[in-house]
């Protein structure tokens, strides 16, 4: 390309429609890291325009989020260079910014030229090539939980909710109240606003059960691109909360005795050549595979949850009584369930996981979700019996500790190879050290209740 000009002529339409008239100043060419962080480099538009891929080292996968770096045996110390080459699908513009910026997401190879394994979005692209070798294609549809919460500039101190148009902090147990939300509404409307100059549909935005606590629904359709879609709605909300003077954070228990923030995830599957949901029969009603989706979920989300459920803070959402799950029951419109089948038509069957928390990076989330549930298509065993009741009277049966959800990890067979050996050894590596630095903090609760009195 000679030309920024040239350059544009193959951005997606919202973006086209964001620089009409304008001049493109600047583009990002970011990708995700292993927290879903997003790394990479600013440019002019116009050197932007004269060179089709640019470098990064390797050790952007190997940094956790602390900013520490793990040492990963195999793994070479010389820190050599990734080819990252524009994925123009992605292009999108940073509406928030002082000049006219445009976002692209890049494509990460060796300089061999195959995919570099420990990116998390070929992870995901990964799972979805083992569905296309099968003649399917795998359809996911996210809910985003986020909190908007007052300034916290001391980590000390606890977080507190945002203080709303009325003068008074936003208060909790009143879901699907639209006066809460409006609460904030200014912050909601720049959320639209970011939103459609990005090009995303938003389904619908409500609020939650929490202090200031929203869920943003996603439309239904391809994995990678709906994983992008998240990566970038995470930043465009939180530049929408600074915007009004409070943070927006995605931690999954930021505030101690609310709930915590999930990354729902609707799955179905449609065969690629006629577009039919494999998990309804011509008459409407269950096929087995619905069912052998249902069992491969049921038997491998303990693997996983170390990528659901990526920090020691992930584990504070899943007690009873909370609107997280703390089992893999599966039923039907059950929402006390780890595995939900909302009410649908026939052309919609889908089965909701409610495990994932929003603190996870999108792309492993949903890779490691569509994983369990292809190992299940493989497997062909059915699921447990459909629970009926209130599912917290069960047993726990999900790993309850961030130590214990890396341990069951490393130990999955299935797990290891159908993510790939090579990542599953970055991303231990990486959060193992990132939880033996938790270890070595002492928290407030150890001093107030062991300090005088153990």
């Amino acid at each position: 390309m000679s030309s920024a000009d040239d350059w544009q002529e193959v951005l997606p339409e919202a973006a086209q429609a964001y620089l009409e008239g304008r001049r493109l100043d600047e583009v990002e060419c970011i990708v995700a890291d292993i927290a879903g962080v997003a790394r990479g480099k600013a440019m002019p538009a116009s050197k932007f325009a004269k060179q089709t891929q640019f470098y990064l080292p390797n050790s952007i996968f190997l940094q956790t989020i602390t900013g520490d770096w793990a040492d990963v045996e195999e793994m070479p110390y010389t820190e050599p260079d990734m080819v990252l080459t524009p994925d123009f699908s992605t292009a999108t513009a940073a509406p928030w910014t002082a000049d006219y910026t445009i976002q692209v997401i890049h494509d990460i190879h060796d300089q061999s030229g195959a995919p570099v394994p420990i990116a998390p979005r070929n992870v995901l692209r990964r799972i979805c090539d083992l569905y296309a070798a099968e003649g399917l294609t795998p359809i996911v549809a996210p809910e985003m939980e986020f909190y908007l919460v007052a300034p916290n500039i001391d980590p000390a101190q606890e977080v507190m909710p945002p203080m709303g148009r009325t003068g008074r902090r936003a208060a909790a147990r009143q879901a699907y109240s639209m006066s809460a939300v409006d609460e904030y509404g200014p912050v909601i409307d720049d959320i639209y606003d970011f939103a459609e100059a990005q090009g995303f549909e938003i389904d619908g935005i409500l609020q939650e059960g929490g202090a200031g606590q929203v869920e943003l629904n996603m439309r239904h359709g391809d994995p990678i691109r709906l994983a992008d879609e998240i990566f970038f709605f995470k930043r465009l909300i939180r530049e929408a909360a600074l915007r009004h003077n409070c943070y927006a954070t995605f931690m999954a228990k930021p505030i101690q005795n609310e709930p915590g923030s999930a990354m729902h995830i609707h799955h179905s599957v449609v065969d690629s050549k006629t577009g039919q949901n494999i998990f309804s029969t011509e008459g409407g009603g269950e096929t087995p595979e619905f069912l052998h989706f249902i069992a491969g979920m049921q038997r491998h989300l303990p693997s996983v949850i170390a990528l659901m459920a990526p920090y020691v803070n992930s584990y504070r959402r899943y007690v009873p009584d909370f609107a997280a799950p703390i089992n893999l029951a599966w039923g039907r419109d059950n929402r006390t369930t780890g595995l939900r089948v909302p009410i649908s038509g026939p052309e919609a069957r889908r089965v909701e996981n409610r495990l994932a928390g929003m603190d996870c990076n999108p792309y492993l989330g949903i890779a490691a979700s569509l994983a369990c549930g292809y190992l299940g298509l493989k497997e062909k065993v059915p699921p447990e019996n459909e629970y009926t009741g209130d599912a917290y009277s069960r047993m726990a049966d999900i790993p309850g500790t961030f130590g214990e959800a890396l341990a069951v990890f490393e130990r999955s067979e299935a797990v290891q190879r159908i993510l790939g050996r090579e990542f599953c050894r970055v991303y231990k590596s990486v959060k193992a050290l990132e939880y033996k630095e938790f270890l070595q903090v002492i928290s407030p609760w150890e001093r107030e209740h062991l300090l005088l009195n153990v």
